[in-house]
């Protein structure tokens, strides 16, 4: 390497391609288990402040009037939904408590593969609470047949925004290791 390739590589910021690039930070264990564990409570707050709205609104639904004349089908379905979304608030919740129970013993890194697991059964709950809410509303409003096409494709946007562009990115963007 002459002088002048060594000041453009200095100068410059390094490709992607560069094999100090692709071997990430050089952190500890510890280091990255609370980087990892920063980032996952931030995560959790964005969905946990949703789901608990709308599991807090679907709680009072049953004490109006409207809800008593709804057909027992869409009872059903609201009490599925209303389970989904407990289901969904309790692993949103559960890092945090899970956090709470182990800090101070040492296992962060353990900790935070299961905060994690916890996060992501949540979203999927989340996906199950979301996708009946909005089949019930919408039957409620109207009772047309088109009601099941437009859940379906509210509930493929939700795929491809939560699942499928992620793990498109890192299969296509980051080395499969």
């Amino acid at each position: 390497m002459n002088t002048s390739d060594a000041s453009v590589e200095t100068s410059s910021p390094e490709p992607r391609s560069d094999t100090r690039a692709r071997r990430g930070r050089e952190e500890t264990a510890d280091e990255r288990a609370d980087r990892r564990w920063q980032e996952l409570i931030q995560e959790i707050r964005v969905t946990q402040t949703g789901v608990q709205i709308l599991f807090g609104f679907l709680l009072t639904v049953v004490f109006t009037p409207h809800f008593q004349g709804l057909e027992q089908t869409d009872k059903t379905i609201y009490i599925v939904t209303v389970v989904l979304g407990a289901l969904a608030t309790g692993a949103l919740i559960g890092p945090v408590a899970f956090h709470r129970i182990v800090s101070g013993r040492r296992i962060k890194p353990q900790a935070v593969v299961w905060a994690s697991r916890l996060t992501f059964t949540g979203m999927v709950l989340l996906l199950a609470t979301l996708t009946s809410a909005l089949f019930l509303v919408l039957r409620a409003a109207t009772h047309n047949g088109f009601v099941p096409w437009l859940v379906s494709t509210v509930v493929a946007w939700y795929l491809l925004c939560w699942f499928a562009l992620p793990l498109w990115a890192r299969y296509r963007l980051t080395d499969n290791d």
